[in-house]
């Protein structure tokens, strides 16, 4: 651009006519939309960038010939009562996108029996929702795994030591085998934390086996959409953003945020520039780090020592049908989770199944051919029925920076969503939500930046007390 040329002022109303725009969130996945959400039931007049074509952040969705492809599997627990509170704002039906499961089945290769589903059974099938939260650990857990699952449920998730240990060494002192952290930890802990025991913050491994596995009976009961993520995310909260009043502009790379004269803010894209008295970022911590301006935050590099780790899934459509179940848990193979995408895809013919595998840094490199010689044969190995299946379409879909990692140490470099500039706050599920990187840390982030606009702008806030009800 020119030096002499001048770029629109534009601030939008709820209306998108001009006048005094009050708040812009910078970034349009789950953080992002649910702070403008908030804010806007608030009525706040507002602006919503996201410099993606589509809303959705790191959970959409995309076309592969007649399949709607979710990019990863996404899925969520009872627990995550500000997600189901998502959902519930966009309008998702209650019936039918997602569901609850009552067993978490578990499959290995070698065991003996049957689940249902064509797979061996696990001599340690897991029944999550009507177990004790001791035997929720494991069927018939040993006594060293109860001490462990006692000594978990005693300690603190908030402690700051707790962050600075790894979850791994914190097993093995609570007479922990290699053998059962890889065979019973790991198997919730790789997917709701994107890493191995030896790899997470111990802070972080008590908060989602407390509150997932050692609280409520019906806490870890698994949700999961039965239509595409693109749908929710992105079609159905740019409904409810449209309907709330926020001005939505997609393709909008912010590329600056300042101070004005006044002691508002300046947001800058390529195409304008907005005014406004409250500016929330909900992008990457490392974007966040490049757009925020000078005095914000004490230690601002402490944010690019905030590591990401990827996520990679393999998804395999089949000839016909090879597992009755919707989804299953695999031990003993590389094969992590596997669930059946058939239906939310919209195939009409065969099988569709979706392979997550998390804390994946040793494969999200790795070429297809090489994924498809080392998992078809696995999935045939788990699957009787997969045997003579022909294999209609095989690919996969990298994050590579799926999750900021979490390792120990990670806690004290995450932020809270107030800044040290006045009308400039923080969302992400990066930041200091007290969870994992998952859905739900997004969204209760969200709404953490949302009530401290609010807080500041000494506005009601009444429409956030039903989340935090049914949080409570």
């Amino acid at each position: 651009m020119k030096s002499d040329d001048v770029r629109p002022e534009r601030t939008a109303d709820a209306e998108g006519r001009p006048g005094g725009a009050a708040a812009v969130v910078i970034g349009g996945g789950l953080a992002g939309i649910t702070a403008a959400l908030s804010l806007a039931d608030a009525g706040l007049r507002e602006t919503l960038l996201e410099g993606r074509p589509r809303l959705g952040g790191l959970a959409f969705s995309f076309r592969r010939g007649e399949l709607t492809v979710d990019n990863g599997q996404h899925v969520y627990l009872r627990c995550c009562t500000a997600y189901r509170w998502f959902l519930d704002r966009v309008g998702a039906p209650t019936s039918p996108p997602c569901r609850t499961a009552s067993t978490c089945p578990c499959s290995t290769p070698t065991g003996a029996g049957s689940d249902g589903c064509g797979a061996p059974r696990c001599p340690c099938r897991c029944t999550w929702r009507r177990a004790s939260p001791r035997t929720r650990i494991c069927r018939s857990p040993s006594a060293p795994r109860s001490r462990a699952a006692l000594a978990l449920k005693g300690l603190d998730p908030a402690d700051p030591v707790l962050d600075g240990q790894d979850f791994g060494s914190w097993l093995a002192g609570h007479g922990q085998s290699a053998r059962a952290i890889e065979a019973l930890w790991d198997l919730v802990g790789v997917a709701t934390l994107n890493a191995v025991a030896g790899d997470a913050s111990l802070g972080l491994a008590a908060m989602v086996f407390k509150t997932g596995l050692l609280s409520d009976p019906g806490a870890a009961d698994i949700g999961w959409s039965r239509v595409p993520l693109g749908e929710l995310h992105d079609t159905l909260a740019r409904k409810a953003l449209d309907s709330a009043g926020v001005r939505t502009e997609l393709r909008a790379r912010v590329t600056s945020v300042s101070r004005t004269g006044n002691g508002g803010w300046r947001v800058e894209t390529p195409g304008e520039a907005i005014d406004a008295d409250t500016v929330v970022l909900a992008v990457p911590q490392h974007e966040a780090h490049d757009l925020l301006p000078d005095g914000a935050l004490d230690q601002p590099d402490r944010l690019l020592d905030i590591d990401n780790a990827p996520i990679l899934n393999v998804h395999v459509v089949y000839d016909r049908k090879v597992l009755k179940r919707p989804f299953f848990a695999a031990l003993g193979t590389p094969v992590q989770w596997v669930f059946d995408r058939t239906e939310a895809s919209g195939l009409t013919d065969g099988q569709y199944l979706a392979l997550s595998q998390s804390a994946a840094h040793d494969e999200i490199d790795a070429p297809v051919a090489a994924l498809r010689e080392r998992y078809l044969p696995e999935l045939e190995r788990l699957l009787p029925a997969a045997h003579g299946a022909r294999v209609r379409d095989f690919f996969v879909t990298r994050e590579r920076t799926a999750t900021f990692a979490p390792t120990p140490g990670v806690g004290r470099l995450r932020p809270g969503a107030r800044t040290k500039a006045p009308g400039l706050y923080l969302a992400g599920a990066w930041t200091a939500t007290g969870w994992p990187a998952t859905m739900e840390s997004a969204v209760r982030s969200g709404i953490s930046a949302a009530e401290a606009a609010l807080c500041a702008l000494d506005r009601p806030r009444g429409h956030l007390f039903a989340f935090e009800e049914a949080a409570a």
